[in-house]
C-alpha cells in the first residue's frame, strides 16, 4: 500500500491520474461497446445511460438488450451484457472502510474514523453472458482508488493521500470446454504482462484461480483468466520481491493496466465471433443456465467488489448487479457434470482442478 509520502508534488500527480483514469475508461468503454456492436450488426445497439451520483460523481452504464427488446423477440449473439464506467468521490462510511481493509491494511480502522474516510474511484467494469452455451461468458474490470485524509475535508488545503492502488484483471467462464480457446485467452493476457515482467503473469493467473473460487460448491467460477488488487509503489506479497519484476510507480502501473484493458478485445471477441455460430441444444442450453446459477452464487455470495458497491452511499444497485445473467438455473441434486467422460464433466474437471494453459 502507499502511504502519505512527503512529495510536494504527490496532490497535483494524483490529480493528473484522476484525469487520466477518466479519459482512458470512457474511450476503452466506447471501443468495446462499438467491437459488440460490429460483432452482431443485426442486433440493437446497446443502451448508453449516463447517470449522475448525488453524493459525488458520475458514471455511463452501456447496457445489452435495450428495454426496447421483448425477451425471446429474437435470438442475437448476446443475451445479456454490460459495460460500465464510473468515476466517483465521496466518504466511505465504517462498514466499507472494515470491507476494505482486508485487502487494504494500511487504511485507518474504521474506530479512527468515525466519521469515514474521503475517496475517489473510477474504473470500468464489464461481462458479457453471450446467448450459445458453446460461447463463454467473459467478465473484466479496470480500477483506480484513492483514500485520502478526512483531516483536510472541507478545507482549503490538497488532500493527505493516504493510500492509492490500482486493481483489475479479466476472466473466462464457459459452459463447454474448448481448450484452444482457453489458451488463445491466457495467452493474450500472457503477452500483455510479458511486455512489463516475464514473471507476472503466472501471479496474475494464480490470483485469479484463488479468486473466483467458490468454496461452497468446491469449484472455480471459470478458467481463470489474470487477477490483481493493491497494487502500488510498494512491495506486494502476491508478487515477486524484485522491483525490477513489477511496475512500480503510479504511471508505470497506469501503462500496464492500460496495457491489460487492450488485451480484452483481441483476447474474447474472436471466441465469441466463433463459438456463436455453433448449433446447441435443448440440453446444452440447459447446462449452461446450470453454470450461470454458479456465476450468480459467487457474486452475491463470495464477490467482494459486489459487497463493497452495495455498501457505499449512493450504490447505484441496477448498475452493480448488471453482472448477473438475464436467466439461470438450480436443480435439486443435479448429475448433469458429473460423469467425467460428458463434455460437461470435462469442464467440472477443470473447474475443480485448475489448469495451466501456457
Amino acid at each position: 500500500m502507499s502511504s502519505s509520502t512527503s512529495d510536494p508534488n504527490q496532490s497535483s500527480q494524483q490529480q493528473t491520474m484522476r484525469t487520466k483514469m477518466e479519459a482512458w475508461i470512457r474511450s476503452l468503454q466506447e471501443e468495446i461497446v462499438q467491437a459488440f456492436e460490429n460483432l452482431d450488426p443485426e442486433a440493437p445497439k446497446f443502451q448508453r445511460d449516463s447517470w449522475v451520483r448525488p453524493e459525488g460523481g458520475m458514471g455511463q452504464s452501456c447496457v445489452f438488450p435495450p428495454p426496447t427488446i421483448t425477451a425471446g423477440e429474437k435470438e442475437y449473439i448476446l443475451e445479456k451484457a454490460g459495460v460500465n464506467i464510473s468515476i466517483v468521490h465521496g466518504t466511505l462510511p465504517p462498514p466499507a472502510i472494515r470491507q476494505m481493509r482486508a485487502d487494504h491494511t494500511t487504511i485507518p480502522l474504521p474506530e479512527d474514523a468515525p466519521g469515514g474516510l474521503p475517496f475517489f474511484a473510477a474504473g470500468i467494469s464489464l461481462v458479457i453472458h453471450p446467448k450459445n452455451p458453446h460461447a463463454p461468458t467473459c467478465h473484466a474490470n479496470y480500477r483506480y482508488f484513492e483514500i485520502t485524509d478526512s483531516a483536510t475535508l472541507g478545507s482549503s488545503a490538497d488532500p493527505k493521500i493516504i493510500a492509492w492502488w490500482f486493481g483489475g484483471g479479466s476472466d473466462l467462464t464457459p459452459s463447454y470446454l474448448y481448450p484452444a480457446d482457453a489458451i488463445h485467452f491466457h495467452q493474450t493476457h500472457k503477452s500483455a504482462c510479458d511486455a512489463f515482467s516475464p514473471s507476472i503473469h503466472s501471479a496474475l493467473k494464480k490470483w485469479c484461480d484463488e479468486y473466483f473460487y467458490i468454496p461452497h460448491r468446491n469449484e472455480s467460477r471459470g478458467i481463470g483468466g489474470i487477477f490483481f488488487d493493491d497494487l502500488h509503489a510498494g512491495p506486494h506479497t502476491r508478487l515477486p520481491d524484485n522491483p525490477s519484476n513489477h511496475p512500480r510507480t503510479v504511471e508505470s502501473l497506469f501503462t500496464f493496466v492500460k496495457s491489460l484493458g487492450a488485451a480484452f478485445i483481441p483476447a474474447y471477441i474472436p471466441i465469441v465471433e466463433e463459438r456463436a455460430k455453433m448449433p446447441y441444444t435443448d440440453a446444452q442450453r440447459r447446462w449452461q443456465l446450470i453454470r450461470r446459477g454458479r456465476y450468480v452464487e459467487f457474486n452475491l455470495v463470495i464477490d467482494r467488489g459486489t459487497k463493497f458497491g452495495l455498501m457505499t452511499p449512493g450504490a447505484r444497485v441496477e448498475s452493480i448487479l448488471m453482472s448477473l445473467p438475464e436467466t439461470a438455473r438450480w436443480e435439486y441434486m443435479s448429475e448433469v457434470g458429473a460423469d467425467e467422460e460428458t463434455e460437461e464433466g470435462k469442464l467440472v474437471r477443470v473447474l475443480k482442478e485448475p489448469r495451466e494453459w501456457v
